[in-house]
C-alpha cells in the first residue's frame, strides 16, 4: 500500500471525520493504523495561504477515519500518544 498513491484505496470510502487526531472509536494514535493514505491531489488552502490535506487511517480496530494534516499534533520526542482516551 502506497500512502502517496494517486487513486484512493477502496477502504477510504467508509472513512469518518475524526475531530481529534486519533481513532474516534478506540482512541488509538495514527501510528497504530494498519494502512494510511494521504489525499494530496485535493489540497485545501487556508486563510493564511497554507495547504492542508486529508489523511486517511485504517485503524487496527476496524474503524476508518480521516483528519486534516493541519490538525496533527506537534511532533515531540516524549512518545506521548496523539490523543487521550476520554
Amino acid at each position: 500500500m502506497d500512502a502517496f498513491a494517486l487513486i484512493p484505496p477502496e477502504w477510504t470510502n467508509k472513512a469518518i471525520h475524526a475531530y481529534e487526531f486519533c481513532c474516534p472509536n478506540c482512541h488509538s494514535s495514527s501510528l497504530e493504523a494498519t494502512a494510511v493514505w494521504l489525499n494530496r491531489r485535493s489540497p485545501v488552502t487556508t486563510v493564511d495561504y497554507r495547504r492542508k490535506w486529508q489523511e486517511f487511517y485504517n485503524c487496527h480496530c476496524g474503524c476508518v477515519w480521516w483528519a486534516w494534516s493541519s490538525d496533527r499534533p506537534p511532533n515531540n520526542l516524549s512518545n506521548q500518544p496523539d490523543c487521550h482516551p476520554k
